[in-house]
């Protein structure tokens, strides 16, 4: 690793994080959709749902956060596709500096950026009625499952963002993901479906990783789903980044 790496990408998270600033809006964008479902879900949609659980928003919130990550990180493909058709790769290749902090520092702006919506959602999940007994140590888990999850999601958003021919085609990987959560335990119990989608949503990353976060926050037990979710996060993250990293050398060689 190149020894001016550290101090490469924190130049470039900079960069990265003052174009954030100046447009507040993406950041909004992505927390008003899931804020919106969540309103949909709890007032229109809640009183029908029978989840076993006394407060509808308790059940959905995990559900929610997941869709939030997913609605935010096609920001990320947007980016990178911005960048990638604007020259500035190039420009930055040019100069005498670690050649994937350039791509490290698009990450990492995904990741604060999704963090602050994750809070965003969160806090208005509170004004909605949803609370929680959980102790600091049951939401530092929550938070690094969140934080895997991101990750894990922003390196697949790394590859289309590369690789898109359009600004479209860049964002457009990012709406299976955001309706997966909807064959899942997300919104009703999996025992509920019929057969084949009851297997389907049983077997699927997100069902483990929204039932790991919900337990956490009721202070119920999480049995294995907290581990299934930890190796599905791992799993995606580790696959996305080797596929991710091979594009980008490509790009730029």
């Amino acid at each position: 690793m190149n020894k001016h790496f550290f101090g490469d990408t924190t130049v470039l998270l900079g960069r990265s994080l003052r174009h954030i600033t100046r447009s507040v809006d993406t950041i909004v964008t992505t927390a008003v959709m899931p804020i919106a479902m969540m309103l949909m879900f709890v007032y229109v949609f809640g009183g029908a749902i029978d989840t076993g659980s006394d407060s509808y928003v308790n059940y959905l919130l995990p559900g929610i956060l997941l869709i939030t990550v997913a609605s935010g990180i096609a920001y990320t493909a947007f980016r990178l596709f911005t960048d990638m058709q604007g020259g500035i790769f190039e420009r930055f290749q040019s100069m005498p500096i670690a050649r994937s902090s350039v791509l490290w520092a698009h990450v990492l702006t995904s990741l604060v950026a999704n963090l602050i919506s994750l809070v965003v959602v969160v806090l208005v999940a509170l004004l909605m009625g949803f609370r929680s007994g959980a102790g600091v140590l049951a939401w530092l888990s929550v938070a690094g499952i969140l934080i895997l999850f991101t990750l894990a999601l922003t390196w697949i958003a790394v590859i289309p963002g590369l690789t898109a021919k359009s600004v479209d085609g860049a964002s457009a990987f990012s709406y299976p993901l955001i309706f997966l959560p909807f064959l899942s335990s997300a919104f009703v119990p999996t025992d509920t479906m019929p057969g084949p989608l009851r297997v389907f949503a049983e077997h699927q990353p997100v069902t483990s990783i929204v039932n790991a976060v919900r337990n956490l926050f009721a202070e119920q037990p999480v049995g294995t789903d907290i581990w299934i979710a930890l190796a599905w996060c791992v799993g995606i993250l580790v696959v996305a980044y080797v596929f991710a990293m091979n594009t980008y050398r490509r790009k730029i060689s």
